[in-house]
């Protein structure tokens, strides 16, 4: 079985180990290079590093709108693509070259949080469950009938970062699942997306890092755990700006104006919030590394007698 793979980032490298291993992955689309670091010098995608590793052909063209870009896919005579979070939208002109089309695994249940961000945005919402769908690409966005599913429970202290790595494996799982019963020529059976439950999980924006103390303290944990490690939740406590790398909402009535420090202990520093207190557990000074509440209490007893 040819495969083509598109992949771009860290969540993506499982699968291709996974395609690698199920059939001959003949070439690996990923994005161009990118500047990255202080030195901003261009920077490969890890998927681009796993190919090299691997021997595979690797392109990276900047779209698929010119015809020479779609002549050297079908050129290689995939008889399926495999797309995991590859950054590019493929027109229908590419979906239509691989014999088996193209298949997309995406971190979600879906039709619940298509689009650029579903693992944060599960945990942002307070949702108790999420999971991997193997789709049957289309034109829209994430809107191709599901081949195959598989749920996984969120945690209550679950970050963004440990929920990529479950679901990062469990997509593996599905999609070499799913190339094992093509290999054995048994059909996949496509459900079509159900129109009621959609959802957008639109791309992170670092200004959403930013704590509204005058949200709910139950509100501003699920951001802290879904914004960790990446863009990091961060507020004005003591004045100063710290980023909050983990926190954890106590269903508690108080009367103090949102933002007010209500107590600072050795388990966290709890500050009032609209509905609820924040217990601040592990934060992170300008220039610093993260650090207990503890260790960041005892660094500031000029505020915190």
């Amino acid at each position: 079985m040819r495969i083509v793979f598109a992949g771009t980032p860290e969540f993506a490298v499982p699968c291709l180990r996974a395609a690698a291993s199920k059939g001959e992955v003949v070439a690996v689309y990923t994005q161009p290079d990118r500047p990255a670091g202080r030195g901003r010098g261009l920077t490969p995608s890890p998927v681009k590093l796993e190919a090299v590793q691997r021997g595979i052909p690797v392109h990276q063209p900047e779209n698929f709108r010119s015809a020479e870009s779609k002549a050297t896919l079908r050129a290689l005579q995939p008889d399926l693509m495999v797309v995991v979070a590859y950054g590019l939208i493929l027109p229908q002109s590419v979906l239509d070259i691989p014999e088996h089309g193209c298949w997309n695994v995406h971190a979600s249940l879906l039709p619940r949080w298509r689009g650029a961000a579903p693992i944060q945005r599960a945990i942002e919402a307070g949702d108790s469950r999420t999971g991997v769908c193997l789709m049957q690409m289309e034109k829209g966005l994430d809107t191709g009938p599901v081949l195959l599913a598989q749920a996984l429970a969120i945690g209550p202290r679950d970050t963004g970062g440990q929920l990529h790595d479950r679901l990062a494996e469990l997509g593996a799982k599905v999609l070499s699942d799913a190339l094992g019963l093509l290999r054995a020529t048994i059909q996949l059976p496509p459900h079509p997306q159900p129109a009621k439950g959609v959802t957008y999980a639109h791309k992170l924006d670092k200004a959403e890092a930013r704590l509204d103390w005058s949200q709910p303290a139950a509100t501003l944990a699920n951001k802290v755990r879904a914004f960790n490690p990446w863009p990091v939740a961060e507020a004005q406590l003591a004045g100063e700006r710290v980023r909050i790398h983990a926190a954890l909402a106590l269903d508690e009535t108080h009367a103090a104006v949102p933002g007010s420090v209500l107590r600072a202990g050795r388990d966290g520093i709890d500050i009032a919030c609209g509905h609820g207190v924040l217990r601040l557990e592990t934060l992170q000074r300008d220039g610093g590394k993260p650090i207990s509440a503890q260790d960041y209490r005892n660094a500031r007893r000029d505020v915190f007698a």
